[in-house]
């Protein structure tokens, strides 16, 4: 499955995209809120996972403007952040977001994680499909 991957820091999206892509992930990345948006509406990944602290345009922006687009608004959003106050995941959530996971993270709650909701959207894609 395609995950996109959302960080400003070079880093960050190096672990995650080695991590996701030895479970057989395809990856696409992007360092902003705004190229997310771009790379989302070009390639359609079935997850991302964005960072909320970004330059141009911050990952609650981001998944703002994902959710408001009828193209994109199903795609399920998990955040991943320094941001570990209970006000912020709480934001995160109600802007849409089907998880949130803090920084540092744990590789293993990570993989679980992004396994538990494509799952969920592989399922929810099948149910689609059948209900046309």
């Amino acid at each position: 499955m395609r995950i996109l991957i959302v960080d400003d820091v070079p880093d960050n999206i190096r672990v995650l995209s080695r991590m996701l892509a030895d479970d057989g992930h395809q990856i696409s990345a992007a360092t902003n809120g705004r190229q997310a948006l771009k790379l989302a509406a070009a390639c359609h990944p079935d997850l991302i996972l964005l960072d909320v602290m970004m330059p141009e345009m911050d990952g609650y922006q981001a998944c703002a403007a994902l959710k408001a687009d009828p193209q994109l608004g199903s795609i399920p959003i998990i955040f991943i952040t320094a941001l570990a106050d209970a006000e912020d995941e709480t934001r995160g959530l109600e802007l849409g977001a089907v998880d949130y996971i803090t920084k540092p993270f744990k590789e293993s709650i990570v993989r679980v994680r992004v396994k538990t909701h494509l799952e969920l959207k592989r399922q929810h894609d099948i149910l689609q499909q059948l209900s046309h």
